[in-house]
């Protein structure tokens, strides 16, 4: 098996700019839209936009490689380092806090330079205890050569089935070289072609023991910011990947197996990039409809533990509400959580779902019928 990398002529890509110019003209004209349709928000808005997409994209990112992270983690991580204040802030574990500055860095510094240093920077950041899981690697450097060869595999042990074999460790300095070199060289071809090149040259050359694809997904990331002019993201790619795993992996495995001609890689990417700006509908209706409670709240009184629960199930509370749940969020007996809820359940801000007793949970009042708070 000859891999791309293994070509004569590696790494000078060829595509068929003709076969993928509508489809690149069409998704340069609706991330255009989208770009300007969201920033013509109101600046509280645009900013929950971004924390939203952002929270996702690093959930996801991570996902794609097996790993869950805590979602109020990685919100209240973002949150603070991008100055917004959304109450009560989690206590974040530091391999959280690793990837949300891995991907700020990206996203938010997307016109410095991409360097070694900066790489390895980001690397360290997602690998603070020096280790994957219970292995030791190498962190903040490229793959040793005793490591041996590195291989993208599946199935049982003693019969892995081989994906892709990553060039040898000794050929990564020159490697990242004329990587970093193109990256940040201007040479006319489209940004966002530049973003599909990016992530397939990076995540061929392999470079690190483990945390190749959420590098390569921050570098394309950083590619769509630089295409855009902006660190503003309403759109999450790796959410989008996420929902595409399967195909992602299996156009990765075609693409790493073929020539140099990477058409349809750059089709595929094209094509998910424009199923990646369908979420931002999801992301626009979350925060509209964020805005309209709180606005239909005007003037009305509520505890600092009360507007904490309300905005978790604004942005989308896992499992049921209940006052157990409620003492434990707020860190308050059960009686006061209690009183809480009945507060809020008497001013029609929330309801019973079900018959009482322990079991109660409860939910917000849909707009549709009426968020008109009971005079008191």
């Amino acid at each position: 098996m000859i891999y791309i990398h293994q070509q004569a002529e590696w790494p000078s890509f060829t595509w068929a700019g003709d076969s993928i110019s509508t489809t690149l003209a069409a998704v340069r004209h609706r991330q255009g839209r989208l770009v300007g349709r969201m920033e013509a928000l109101g600046f509280d808005l645009q900013a929950e936009a971004v924390l939203r997409t952002l929270t996702e994209d690093v959930l996801k990112s991570s996902e794609i490689e097996g790993e869950s992270l805590d979602k109020q983690q990685v919100r209240s991580s973002i949150a603070r380092r991008l100055g917004m204040e959304i109450g009560a802030l989690a206590p974040v574990d530091r391999d959280v806090e690793g990837v949300v500055e891995m991907m700020l860095d990206a996203t938010q510094n997307y016109a410095a330079p991409l360097t070694v240093e900066r790489l390895f920077g980001w690397h360290a950041a997602l690998f603070p205890t020096g280790r994957s899981g219970m292995t030791r690697i190498a962190v903040g450097a490229w793959r040793p050569p005793e490591v041996g060869p590195m291989q993208v595999v599946s199935g049982p042990y003693g019969r892995e089935r081989v994906h892709f074999e990553a060039p040898e460790a000794e050929r990564l300095p020159g490697e990242m070289a004329a990587f970093l070199d193109w990256f940040e060289r201007r040479d006319g071809t489209d940004p966002v072609i530049r973003a599909a090149i990016a992530h397939l040259w990076f995540v061929t050359i392999h470079p690190f023991e483990d945390g190749n694809g959420r590098i390569a997904r921050a570098i394309a990331d950083m590619a769509l910011a630089r295409s855009e002019g902006s660190s503003q993201r309403f759109y999450s790619m790796s959410a989008q990947i996420r929902r595409e795993r399967a195909e992602y992996y299996a156009m990765l495995e075609r693409t790493q197996k073929g020539g140099l001609d990477i058409t349809g890689w750059l089709d595929w990417f094209l094509g998910c990039l424009d199923r990646a700006f369908d979420g931002t509908e999801e992301v626009l209706r979350h925060v509209l409809h964020k805005a309209r409670f709180w606005e239909a709240m005007a003037g009305e009184i509520f505890s600092e533990r009360q507007r904490a629960v309300i905005n978790r199930l604004l942005d989308g509370f896992e499992g049921k509400l209940t006052s157990s749940k409620w003492a434990k969020l707020t860190k308050v007996s059960s009686d006061t959580a209690l009183r809480d809820i009945t507060d809020l359940v008497d001013r029609r801000v929330l309801e019973k779902e079900n018959a009482g007793g322990r079991s109660s949970s409860y939910r917000l009042v849909e707009p549709t019928r009426g968020w008109r708070v009971k005079a008191t």
